[in-house]
C-alpha cells in the first residue's frame, strides 16, 4: 500500500501530525484512525465471504485478485491454451514499425523505390516534387470571393 513513501515522507508526515493535533491528542487519533481501518477490513472480508457464498460452489476458486485486469490477463497469458505464446513471440514489434516507416518514406526494397518514382513522374516524363507546396496563396481580384471550404466551417 505505501511502496513509494519513503522514510523523510514519514518523517513529515509524523511531524506534521504532532503540529496539527499536538502531542496530547495523537494516540488517542492514532487509536481511531487503526480502529477504523480495523472495521473496514471486517466489512470486506465480511462482504468477499457474502459474495463467494452467493456464488455458489462453482466458483470456489474464484479470486477477487483475479477481478484486477493487470492480474487477469497474466493469467490467462500464463495459461496458453489458446497458443498465445507462440503468437507473441512470434510477432516483433519493432521490426513490423520499420517496416512500415519504410514503406511510408519511401525506403524498402528495389522495387518500392522504383514504383514510388513512377509515381512522382508526370506523364510528360518531367518529374513532380509531390512534398513541395505552393510558394504564395493565389492573390484575389477587388471584386472576388474567397474560396469556400465546407470543411474548414
Amino acid at each position: 500500500m505505501f511502496n513509494d513513501i519513503g522514510a523523510l515522507e514519514i518523517v513529515a508526515l509524523v511531524v506534521l501530525a504532532v503540529l496539527i493535533f499536538g502531542p496530547d491528542k495523537l494516540p488517542k487519533v492514532i487509536q481511531d484512525v487503526s480502529r477504523t481501518i480495523r472495521k473496514i477490513r471486517e466489512f470486506s472480508d465480511s462482504a468477499k465471504a457474502d459474495i463467494r457464498e452467493e456464488l455458489g460452489p462453482e466458483f470456489k476458486d474464484f479470486e477477487f485478485d483475479d477481478l484486477n485486469p493487470k492480474k487477469f490477463i497474466r493469467k490467462q497469458l500464463d495459461n496458453d491454451e489458446l497458443g498465445l505464446k507462440e503468437i507473441r513471440n512470434g510477432f516483433d514489434l519493432k521490426k513490423e514499425m520499420n517496416e512500415v516507416a519504410d514503406a511510408v518514406h519511401g525506403r524498402g526494397s528495389d522495387d518500392s523505390d522504383s514504383s514510388s518514382e513512377a509515381s512522382a513522374t508526370s506523364a510528360g516524363g518531367a518529374r513532380v516534387d509531390m512534398q513541395k507546396k505552393s510558394a504564395e496563396p493565389k492573390k484575389l481580384d477587388a471584386g472576388d470571393r474567397p474560396p469556400f471550404d465546407a470543411d474548414a466551417t
